[in-house]
């Protein structure tokens, strides 16, 4: 049993880090399983519920955008690694993890895989299920906080994202920690 582990919301300026284990059964074939990256939204959204059914064990988690600002993002990534395998309700033999890091505490060995969401089925299935859940989860930030355009760019710093940044200053969920975040919290902000 190995499980494949990856993380979607590093570079975005709001919003918490997602990461995802996944362990699939020997041999899985999901036809059009990828690197979540490379696929549109609506695929990712039919793999997510295939994933979701069909794994030995699958666990999703995050940090916190607190805990983004307080360890950085690599620390923050790596904890919501770690607390996703930590999740699993089957214990694996190993974890791929995609990257060039593996997290420091993992109750079981990890073997760090550069362009892993696209070598390994098992990362590529995690990749999908941290990435929809973290998009998920951002796209409810439209509703509460109008006139950033959250569902539209998921948080990352597009100049839309920046535009809003600057006319609104940062609301609750943006990472107080992040350069553009701060400059524009230098502004007077409306939240």
């Amino acid at each position: 049993m190995i499980c494949g582990v990856d993380e979607a919301g590093r570079g975005p300026l709001a919003g918490a880090v997602y990461a995802a284990a996944v362990i699939l059964p020997a041999h899985y074939d999901l036809p059009g399983l990828n690197d979540s990256k490379k696929l549109t939204a609506r695929r990712r959204d039919v793999l997510f519920d295939l994933i979701k059914s069909c794994a030995v064990s699958w666990s999703v988690a995050f940090a916190s955008i607190e805990e983004i600002d307080e360890l950085n993002i690599l620390h923050a990534t790596m904890l919501a690694m770690q607390r996703a395998v930590s999740g699993l309700s089957v214990v694996p033999a190993e974890a791929l993890i995609d990257g060039n890091r593996v997290p420091k505490g993992l109750l079981v060995p990890g073997r760090a895989i550069i362009g892993g969401d696209a070598l390994e089925n098992c990362i590529s299935a995690a990749s999908i299920l941290a990435k929809v859940s973290r998009d998920r989860e951002v796209d409810g930030f439209d509703v509460l906080y109008p006139g950033y355009g959250f569902t539209q760019h998921k948080g990352y710093p597009t100049a839309q994202h920046l535009e809003a940044l600057k006319r609104l200053g940062p609301c609750p969920v943006h990472r107080k920690s992040f350069g553009p975040v701060m400059r524009a919290g230098a502004q007077a902000p409306l939240w």
